[in-house]
This record gives structure tokens, C-alpha cells and sequence, in this order.
């Protein structure tokens, strides 16, 4: 279990002496002794380089809680954010000051055993309870929460921060799955690095810790998942200090991480995990009960039911204020990540780049995770933190690492989307339960085809079948040359339903020229939801509706000799809700589309297909 003492803590490994003084422990040998010959910081080719002393057991370590200004667990006093550091021994021996790299996230303590709801029912009548979490151990985290990025940044000059979110560790508080107070526990530690917060020696010490005098005050965030989001939702707040972020695979809005246009959607790899249970699993204080009606709300307001955009939703939806973000950003992402789907990063990115912040987004064709190159990132802190004019800002704005690039070097294109990529209209034919057309062409007067639901059946299975009852399937031609599509791809969809509710897929899928298929893209959608992800219009079946929805943003060169595919379903068994089977959807061949945001457009795609 955790330790709270409210004495201070704090650590310098291996040091033969020390001292105590407002929660630091420095060494009165070695690293610690004066150095009159250190000159700073020394950057070359516009990137900072490790001159400072790399020896772990001379940096400065330090130990404290930054008080927030909001009690999210209800107790009646300020949370307290569980914070650690170490900077290098330069910072005492010779006087300089440094930036900082932080991390903040709510996995320092470990994750529990929640279970996830169940998804397995009808439409619109969600289970009422899931088994409640057992108490569990979690991992101590004093006096060192983690020493990632400590052997990169600090021989380079920069001092790292790590602290616990929000009722995680030995923080203050309840988690609450993007909701504000996780925005602003952070924003509260980047103010004690500017002298705007109080800090103490313990979880519950009245000793105050003051502002350190070490740091130049700019921070720059980063962070992969969970631990990439927060950067975001702290550049969202407009703090101070906050020059610089490096997102990776990270939210933009908690909405489109949990639900799609009306559609109740869990995580890739994630059935039936929702706001409630995220929280719950993070829960690591050793206080499990003091949060309990903080999670109950969760579960109550996140609304399994309709999967409608709320205010719940907005409250953790980071697109909301965007505007205020003022820290240069660079996006990364993975193309294939189905956890955090592309759409975040896509959203996130061209915000900040209509609002003239400085901007990059490094994209690869894996899944979850993947920090840009070292260099990139140091560039970039190098550049905002530092201010060493290294020109990034006049470096191309997007780098794709292209597919079979097994050393992952980057393409390097003007932005991303591509700005020569434009819409290519494709048309379905009939035939669609064995292999109808998608042709820019119009061919006739169309047909009424019909798919059966059944969301036992995976989609990879639907796809590879040459004929099925659950799917509709239209392809092209096999294209004579590349294509490269850069975008979001989308469709619009004249469909009928048997039922009152039903689930809508759509995929976008590459046909080799094997004979094997790769789902390049999915999208989702409740049809109820088909003029707003906030409120329902009821179906009436066998009545058709033009159902328009995005698919998940791509970067992808098709290679000559693949047919491109739209493949239509009502349930996905890994991402939807898997109601019985049995629903009916009749698709409007005439009427349906897929627009492909193809690089050099009509043009490109006609010169592909010749």
C-alpha cells in the first residue's frame, strides 16, 4: 500500500553527504561542488547536445505536492498533485538555468482490475451495473514517481517533472477520465514552475516548498496516450510556460474516443470500456472509497443508451478551447492505431494550424504509440524552449512514414492533409453481395440491395468472404499505378432499416492484388443520430434516410494492381454495440457514395484507373 508521511522526501542516489532543504536532497560532493568552466547549454545543427553531467548519481532529486485550486474529491480541501524531479547537478555546481521536460499521467501507480460493460444487447437498452472493482496494491511511488526521459533530456540540458494525475498515486483528488480537473492538477504544477502555485514537503505537510529558482519557467509536455492527451487538455487551459507540446496518440476529444456521429464505439481492443471504467482503473489512491460517487456519476452521465454528444461530452472535449492553445505543437500518430483513431490527431492539429501556432505532425503507418524520431523532438524543444532559431517553423509541416519503410524515415510533404489531395465521388453499383462497382461514372438507374446484421462475424472475415448476406461490397477496377489518398475519407449512404435502431459501418478496404484485402479505414454511425451527433431522430423502418459520416483520416499509397473497396455493415464486432442478429439494411445503390480524398484528384484517380 502507499506511504503518505507528511515528511518531506527526497533522493540523491549514491551521494555521500547530503543535505535537506526544502524537500531536495543535493550532494555536497561531486556533482554539487563548484564548476567554474561549465559554459551552458551547446546546441549544434539546431539541436541541443549532451554536454551536461550524465551521471545519474549527481542529479538533483526533489520531492513535493502542488496545491490545485479545486477539491475534486469532495473533501473539503484543495487536491495536492504528487510531483518529483530531477535537473542536473549544473543547476547547483555552476548556476545555470534550465527548461523542463514533464510528463503527467494517471499509470504511475499501475492500473486495476475493472471490468469493461457488457456490449452484447439491444440497441438502446445498455446493462445497469458492471462488477464492482476489487480493492487492489498498487505500486509505491515515492520518492521517485518515474525516471522516463531523465538519460535523454537531462544530460541536454533540461531538467524532467513527472506527477500523478488526479487520485492516482499519492495525488489528491479523483480521476475522471478527461474531465477538468485533470487539465488544470498540471496546469497547477507549471504555475509553481513560474512562482504562481503553493507547494508542500508532504501529502499533507504545512511545510511550503518554494518556486524553484533553476528554471527558466518554459516547460514542454509529451506523453503517449492517456499521458499525450493531458498535454493537450493543459494547452487548452492557455497557461503560461507551456511553450512547447509533443502529443503521441493522444485524445482530442473524449467523445470521439468513446462513442462516433451518435454511435456508441468503444476503443479498438477495448469492448465495453467507457469513461466509468477508465477511471476506475486508474483509481490508484489508497483511499477507494472517497471517490466511488465520483465514478457513479460517471457511469450515469456518460450515457450508453444513446450515445449522444452532451454536455458531459463537451466538458471533455478539448476542441472546445482550442483557441487558447498558444504552445507550439507537434502532432504524432499512427495511421493504423484503432485505441486512439486518427481523427483526434487530425481534428487537433488543423486547429492549432488555423490558429498560426507553430505546428508539425509526424504520421507511421503503425498502430498505438510511436514518438517522432529523436532529432525531431529535440529540434522542436530545442526551438521553443531554448529559442535557438533552428528553422523548424520553415521546415515542411507534415512527415509520413510511407508503407514497407522498415527504417521508418519520414517523407517529408507540404501539410496534411495533402494539399493536393481532392475529393474523387465514387458511385456503387449493383452486386454488392458478391462484388459490386465503384465507379466515378453513373451506370443506370441503380438497385435495392439488402444485408442481414449479424455482429458475431468479424469485419476482416466479411471482408475476405466472396460472397455473404451480412455485408455489401463495391470495388473499382485494379489500378495501373499508385494512388495516394491524403485525408478523410467519407460516404453518403441512402439506407433503409427493418428496425427502429440499427448500427451503420462502413470500410474502406484495399484489395491486393494476391487476392487479400486490408481494411485501410472504418466509420461508424447511429442513423438516429443522422443530422446531429446531439439528438435523435427516430427511424421508421423500411423508410430510407441519407446517412452522411466521416471515416477515420488516412495517409496510404495504394499500390498498382489493388482495387479500392467500400464495404457496408451494420454492426462491427469489435468497435459497436452487438445487438441481436437479425436487423435489415437495404442500401440505395444509386444513391450512395464514397468520396476519397485522392492526391491530384479527378485527374490522379483517371490517370490510375486508364
Amino acid at each position: 500500500m502507499f506511504r503518505t508521511s507528511n515528511r518531506a522526501r527526497g533522493l540523491v542516489v549514491g551521494a555521500s553527504a547530503a543535505v535537506l532543504a526544502a524537500g531536495v536532497l543535493s550532494s555536497q560532493a561531486g556533482g554539487a561542488s563548484a564548476d567554474t568552466d561549465f559554459e551552458g547549454p551547446v546546441f549544434e545543427d539546431g539541436m541541443s547536445q549532451p554536454v551536461f553531467d550524465d551521471n545519474p548519481d549527481d542529479w538533483i532529486r526533489q520531492e513535493l505536492w502542488v496545491e490545485t485550486g479545486f477539491d475534486s474529491d469532495g473533501d473539503g480541501a484543495r487536491d495536492r498533485v504528487h510531483v518529483s524531479l530531477a535537473r542536473p547537478a549544473e543547476t547547483e555546481s555552476a548556476d545555470v538555468q534550465v527548461p523542463v521536460i514533464y510528463e503527467d499521467s494517471p499509470y504511475y501507480a499501475g492500473i486495476g482490475p475493472a471490468e469493461n460493460w457488457g456490449v452484447d444487447h439491444p440497441l438502446g437498452d445498455p446493462p445497469a451495473t458492471r462488477p464492482v472493482t476489487p480493492p487492489w496494491d498498487a505500486r509505491d511511488t515515492s520518492p521517485i514517481i518515474s525516471t522516463g526521459y531523465e538519460s535523454t533530456w537531462i544530460p541536454r540540458g533540461y531538467a524532467v517533472v513527472h506527477s500523478e494525475s488526479p487520485g492516482t498515486g499519492l495525488s489528491d483528488g479523483c480521476p475522471t477520465s478527461g474531465g477538468p480537473n485533470e487539465s488544470l492538477a498540471p496546469k497547477a504544477v507549471i504555475d509553481w514552475l513560474n512562482g504562481r502555485a503553493q507547494a508542500y514537503a508532504g501529502q499533507d505537510s504545512d511545510e511550503t516548498v518554494p518556486a524553484p529558482g533553476w528554471t527558466t519557467g518554459k516547460v514542454g509536455m509529451t506523453g503517449t496516450s492517456y499521458n499525450g492527451t493531458l498535454p493537450e487538455g493543459v494547452a487548452t487551459t492557455g497557461v503560461e510556460g507551456l511553450e512547447a507540446i509533443i502529443p503521441v496518440s493522444a485524445i482530442s476529444s473524449w467523445y470521439d474516443y468513446y462513442r462516433a456521429n451518435g454511435a456508441v464505439r468503444a476503443p479498438g481492443g477495448y469492448q465495453g470500456e467507457d469513461t466509468d471504467v477508465l477511471a476506475d482503473a486508474v483509481y490508484s489512491r489508497s483511499d477507494r472509497e472517497i471517490c466511488q460517487p465520483v465514478i457513479d456519476k460517471l457511469a450515469a452521465e456518460q450515457d450508453r443508451a444513446t450515445g449522444d454528444y452532451s454536455r458531459y461530452w463537451a466538458n471533455r472535449d478539448y476542441m472546445r478551447d482550442v483557441d487558447n492553445v498558444h504552445a507550439a505543437t507537434l502532432v504524432a500518430h499512427g495511421l493504423n492505431d484503432w485505441n486512439v483513431m486518427a481523427k483526434n490527431a487530425a481534428r487537433f492539429y488543423r486547429a492549432v494550424e488555423r490558429n498560426h501556432v507553430p505546428h508539425q505532425i509526424y504520421l507511421h503507418q503503425g498502430g498505438h504509440g510511436g514518438a517522432p524520431p529523436d532529432d525531431m523532438m529535440n529540434r522542436w524543444f530545442t526551438r521553443f524552449l531554448y529559442g535557438v532559431d533552428n528553422g523548424v517553423e520553415k521546415a515542411p509541416h507534415a512527415y509520413v512514414v510511407r508503407e514497407g519503410d522498415d527504417r521508418g524515415d519520414p517523407t517529408a510533404y507540404a501539410d496534411f492533409p495533402d494539399p493536393k489531395a481532392d475529393d474523387v465521388r465514387l458511385r456503387t453499383t449493383p452486386g454488392g453481395r458478391t462484388q459490386g462497382g465503384l465507379t466515378t461514372r453513373s451506370h443506370g438507374p441503380g438497385k435495392h440491395e439488402s444485408l442481414v446484421d449479424d455482429a458475431s462475424i468479424q469485419a476482416q472475415t466479411l471482408v475476405d468472404a466472396a460472397t455473404s448476406e451480412h455485408r455489401l461490397a463495391y470495388l473499382t477496377k485494379r489500378t495501373d499505378e499508385d494512388v495516394r489518398i491524403s485525408g478523410t475519407p467519407t460516404v453518403r449512404l441512402r439506407a433503409a432499416f427493418s428496425e427502429k435502431r440499427a448500427n451503420l459501418t462502413a470500410l474502406l478496404v484495399q484489395y491486393n492484388a494476391d487476392g487479400s484485402a486490408t481494411i485501410l479505414t472504418r466509420g461508424w454511425m447511429d442513423p438516429r443520430n443522422r443530422r446531429s451527433d446531439r439528438s435523435e431522430i427516430p427511424l421508421r423502418p423500411g423508410r430510407s434516410a441519407m446517412l452522411r459520416f466521416d471515416l477515420q483520416p488516412k495517409d496510404s499509397v495504394i499500390p498498382a494492381g489493388s482495387r479500392v473497396g467500400l464495404v457496408v455493415m451494420s454492426s462491427d464486432n469489435e468497435f459497436t454495440i452487438r445487438p441481436p442478429a437479425g436487423t435489415k439494411l437495404t442500401l440505395d445503390t444509386r444513391s450512395s457514395r464514397l468520396n476519397l480524398p485522392v492526391v491530384g484528384g479527378n485527374h490522379a484517380w483517371r490517370n490510375a484507373l486508364r
